[in-house]
């Protein structure tokens, strides 16, 4: 992925002269006598109104400087109880193309305006001094010419990387838009590592020396509780490099896990997936299951990549955040023969114990019917079936 940059605003020159006319008048403002206002920086236990605002964590700090390495998941952690309510403090600059973007060393301080907490950039060297506003300062973050890819992300990239570039559940748009294997030189069936191979249905021209998985469309996935088919098992068979483009394409077999054969999907290796949402609730009510794992795995623990069976067309955006849920186990109620050990339990009436929470999922690419996410938090054993929902 190429580094983008945020084009700083245009103002005319009448804008420029209103602009400069709200200067004088802010100037004057911060000049003359005003009355005693709150602390910008005092802590949440020392805010009257901070019960009735969004829960902050039991040690969250005064201010923070952002280092490499943090992501935007950490930093709502730090902050808040329930790191969701991120966009509830996040006091964004609206003038900012993605205004979630957050840099290595800046500064984030938490400060109070009426009562309740928000999240600021502190001005730092380069920036324009913080405007009074309401008798708070108000720092906001500034339009920024420095490429985005040195932004934090929300989720660690090299997480999800593997599983982006050999995907282990597809979705029907994706295979849709695949291209594909349509022979290979000498017309072998089983295809292996250095072989030629052709290609074609590339929706864009594959690029000289691009590299791409191939993946065999496996056994269908089902919506859980229907037979709706909503997604395929992915096969990773192997790696291809672009020789010569045109149509077909061609492309020599680089690695090979199995056999490759004609009709396996050729898919790009490097994907790019935007990070920097901000972690969110669903806007709406949400409850699905996860139906996958990566790597075929029966325990899931934190940070490994899941797919739920619930996507774009149920409201579902990169960032939003879920709560998984393992079900309660079915138990014998032996009241009656007093818990006795050794008794038969057989005719005991059965009671399902309650669900109890596992775990916190968050989307990070959402197709129509099907959501990858990631875990961010597993607090006791996650399976596939587990129940997912809003937090």
């Amino acid at each position: 992925m190429q580094p983008q940059t945020i084009r700083q605003l245009m103002i005319g020159p009448q804008r420029a002269g209103a602009l400069l006319v709200a200067m004088a008048l802010v100037a004057a403002q911060v000049a003359a006598p005003a009355t005693a206002a709150p602390s910008a920086t005092t802590d949440a236990a020392a805010q009257p109104n901070a019960a009735d605002s969004v829960a902050l964590a039991p040690n969250a700090p005064q201010s923070y400087v952002v280092k490499r390495g943090d992501t935007l998941w950490g930093i709502a952690k730090l902050f808040l109880r329930d790191p969701w309510h991120w966009p509830e403090i996040w006091q964004a600059n609206p003038h900012i193309h993605n205004p979630h973007l957050i840099y290595p060393g800046d500064t984030l301080r938490l400060v109070y305006v009426d009562g309740h907490p928000q999240l600021v950039l502190q001005s730092g060297a380069g920036r324009r001094p913080p405007v009074e506003r309401g008798g708070v300062v108000r720092l906001e973050p500034r339009v920024r010419s420095e490429p985005l890819a040195g932004a934090i992300t929300t989720i660690p990239y090299e997480t999800i990387a593997a599983f982006m570039s050999k995907p282990s559940v597809l979705s029907p748009e994706q295979i849709h838009d695949a291209a594909y294997i349509l022979s290979s030189l000498d017309d072998h069936s089983a295809i292996a590592a250095g072989d030629t191979i052709y290609a074609r249905g590339f929706k864009t021209p594959a690029a000289l020396g691009a590299d791409y998985s191939v993946i065999r469309v496996g056994d269908p996935l089902r919506a859980y509780g229907s037979n709706k088919i909503i997604g395929y098992n992915g096969i990773f068979t192997g790696t291809a490099h672009v020789t010569r483009t045109g149509d077909p394409t061609t492309l020599m077999m680089t690695e090979s896990s199995r056999e490759s054969e004609p009709g396996d999907k050729v898919m790009p290796s490097h994907v790019d997936t935007p990070l920097n949402f901000a972690p969110s609730a669903p806007q709406q009510k949400v409850s699905g299951r996860i139906i996958a794992v990566s790597d075929g795995v029966t325990m899931i623990g934190q940070y490994q990549v899941v797919v739920i069976d619930r996507g774009a067309l149920d409201g579902l955006v990169p960032g939003n955040i879920l709560a998984v849920y393992t079900a309660g186990a079915v138990v014998r109620d032996d009241e009656k023969n007093g818990f006795l050990q050794g008794s038969s339990k057989s005719f005991a009436p059965k009671v399902r114990l309650p669900d109890e929470r596992s775990g916190t999922f968050m989307v990070f690419k959402t197709f129509d019917h099907i959501s990858y996410g990631l875990i961010m938090e597993a607090r006791n054993i996650i399976r596939v079936a587990d129940r997912v929902e809003n937090p």
